[in-house]
């Protein structure tokens, strides 16, 4: 099988965070919502049954980890965990901290308004914030 490539769309559209057991974990480029990604380094993988069971369970506690993590830093009233694939097929998981009462919400955030970048001082401090409470979780 073929070295694991971070898919270019999933490179540009975030900012490395930390690399996890299985998972590289990257914050979304959106300062709309604490939004990050999940992509295991898997070569090839397009669906988490694509992964071996380990890997899905390592997926599995990554996913779980990372939301307790966000959901405390960022007091979000829910937590939404997805795994699309539409516009990228390589394997990654959406893990996005929401509020009552932000633009998209009760919905999914897809789809609703335009994409707002990080000015870079925010952006670092966002993938500060977000790596401390991985750290501590």
């Amino acid at each position: 099988m073929a070295d694991f490539t971070l898919d270019a769309r999933l490179e540009a559209d975030t900012a490395p965070v930390a690399e996890l057991t299985l998972s590289s974990l990257r914050l979304m480029k959106d300062a709309r919502y604490p939004w990050a990604i999940l992509i295991p380094r898997r070569a090839g993988v397009r669906e988490i049954h694509g992964l071996t069971q380990a890997d899905q369970r390592q997926l599995l506690a990554e996913i779980t980890r990372l939301s307790a993590a966000m959901q405390q830093a960022w007091s979000a009233d829910k937590m939404n965990v997805a795994a699309l694939g539409n516009m990228v097929a390589q394997l990654h998981v959406h893990v996005i901290a929401r509020f009552a009462g932000d633009a998209a919400w009760p919905g999914p955030v897809w789809g609703v308004g335009a994409s707002e970048p990080y000015a870079a001082e925010a952006l670092e401090a966002t993938v500060a914030r977000l790596s401390a409470a991985l750290r501590s979780a």
